[in-house]
């Protein structure tokens, strides 16, 4: 059986290219069955449609609460059944209503290890850290998201990564993005390995 992918992204969507990217090679028995954006001019929805993967744009309305965006986007999601969500850089934290739909199923990459730097801008964060003389590594994980918290469920697969004195800025988002591309299609790989697996 292969596993029904949907993916969650606000932004660029370099994360949603390399689980596509390995979906296609077959590194991973895997689909990625749609796609969600909250913002209409997110990059990461040319990306699925230029793989014929199907798309949405759940935007927010004015006055609505999380739950109610929450319900407009798991009416979306649901008709597509998948069997593992990929918040790939989406930008909303979603509520109970939402994620008890999906128990174990939705996964979250974060830009920092486990503990460290929850929430946006991560990267930078750490890299002032590094500058300010306060840390020298910094890292990535996939993790469950089991509820509410911000960046600190389960956590499926981590990888630090050194911060050395030539970087800037620039040169270490390169290196976390390469880490998180290669750490997600690991994380998957042991969800779709353990979905598969006969229950004893």
């Amino acid at each position: 059986m292969t596993a029904r992918l949907v993916v969650l992204a606000s932004g660029n969507g370099t994360n949603l290219q390399a689980i596509i990217d390995a979906c296609e090679s077959k590194q991973i028995d895997a689909q990625v069955v749609g796609v969600v954006s909250d913002k209409h001019e997110a990059f990461a929805l040319n990306r699925a449609q230029c793989h014929n993967v199907e798309t949405a744009v759940v935007a927010a309305k004015p006055h609505e609460t999380r739950q109610q965006y929450d319900a407009r986007l798991a009416q979306i999601v649901s008709a597509w059944q998948p069997h593992i969500v990929v918040l790939a850089g989406f930008m909303r934290v979603l509520s109970n209503s939402f994620l008890s739909l999906y128990p174990n199923q939705v996964i979250n990459i974060h830009p920092a290890l486990p503990g460290e730097l929850p929430g946006t801008h991560a990267i930078e964060r750490a890299f002032t850290e590094f500058a300010n003389g306060i840390r020298q590594e910094t890292g990535v994980m996939v993790h469950f998201v089991p509820d509410e918290g911000v960046d600190n469920g389960p956590v499926i697969a981590q990888q630090t990564v050194r911060i050395h004195a030539a970087d800037t800025l620039v040169t270490l988002e390169a290196r976390m993005h390469a880490t998180e591309h290669a750490l997600v299609i690991d994380a998957l790989q042991q969800l779709i390995t353990q979905q598969k697996a006969p229950a004893s």
